[in-house]
């Protein structure tokens, strides 16, 4: 696929430098676990998803915000590298790229913990501008991931319902400012903890505690949107208000580390969109995306090829 003829994506979210420690157990509270080495890799919920679209097949523009310094000069020449347009990216004196403290142990279960830095520095203003110009180019969806300033991971929402894009919201963090803006995208793709949290704080007369169906049913119904629930080795739920359809996870013949496999997922799932596909084969693509992508230490390490998607999905 040529970029003339590629689906079109904008990716607006966080870019970090991940530092993995891989160690035989995570750490308890107030606990030091030591492993063997530190490894670097680009990370970041936004970067990590506009790499697993690229690699799915879009032309991708991505719009966040590094420091002015060298792990963010690094950080944008590896998404380059990736064939990934960085110029709506702003680059920011005086304070820091973002970077991820990561810790996985050897079922691939992981910590994160996360030093905002330039990420939590992107203004309203910038990302309206960069969904203007992706209307202009023809950009077949928006990905927001909310590790960004509230700010503008509304103004990303409003800007999108404005200029008719379709718009895939990854509400990881769940932000307080979302509430008001949660009926407008098209698509919510929580996980299971974040599901309950937007059940919980947008229903709160609610039953308490129904299965994730429920909860997601409850949602699509109450904000009329489509919610997609990822539940990692258990699948996908594919949640409009008239029903819900279950996707299930890809095979996987190990699991070396989770990092990236949600990214990896939303990713997919916004590049088969712009390419026209529907939700449900959408969803399949990026769930066997995701279950590719934890064969490999590192977010974007084992995100697949467009070829390698389409194997898996087929079962072939």
């Amino acid at each position: 696929m040529t970029d003339a003829d590629a689906a079109k994506v904008l990716v607006i979210g966080a870019v970090n430098v991940d530092l993995v420690v891989t160690a035989d157990r995570l750490p308890g509270p107030g606990e030091t676990v030591v492993g063997p080495g530190v490894n670097s890799h680009g990370g970041g919920k936004g970067a990590n998803a506009a790499v697993a679209a690229a690699r799915a097949g879009a032309a991708v523009r991505y719009c966040g915000a590094v420091g002015d310094d060298e792990m963010g000069a690094s950080a944008l020449g590896e998404l380059a590298d990736e064939g990934i347009d960085v110029t709506e990216v702003a680059r920011i004196g005086n304070v820091s790229t973002g970077a991820a403290l990561i810790v996985v142990d050897p079922s691939g279960e992981n910590q994160i913990a996360v030093g905002s830095g330039a990420n939590g520095r992107v203004e309203p203003e910038h990302v309206r501008e960069a969904v203007t110009r992706a209307a202009d180019w023809g950009a077949g969806c928006v990905l927001i991931s909310t590790e960004i300033t509230p700010d503008a991971a509304v103004a990303a929402v409003r800007a999108a319902a404005e200029h008719g894009i379709p718009c895939v919201v990854n509400p990881a963090p769940v932000l307080d400012e979302l509430f008001g803006v949660l009926s407008v995208p098209d698509i919510l793709t929580p996980n299971s903890s974040e599901l309950r949290d937007l059940y919980a704080r947008t229903l709160p007369d609610a039953p308490r505690g129904p299965a994730e169906a429920e909860m997601a049913t409850a949602l699509a119904r109450h904000l009329d949107v489509t919610v997609v629930v990822t539940l990692g080795a258990d699948g996908v739920l594919v949640v409009d208000p008239t029903g819900v359809t279950s996707v299930p996870a890809g095979e996987v013949e190990s699991v070396v580390d989770t990092t990236g496999a949600g990214d990896t997922f939303n990713g997919v799932v916004a590049a088969s969109l712009a390419g026209g596909l529907d939700l449900v084969t959408a969803t399949r693509r990026g769930a066997a995306a995701a279950s590719l992508s934890v064969a490999h230490v590192g977010a974007r390490t084992g995100m697949p090829t467009a070829e390698a998607i389409e194997h898996a999905a087929s079962g072939t």
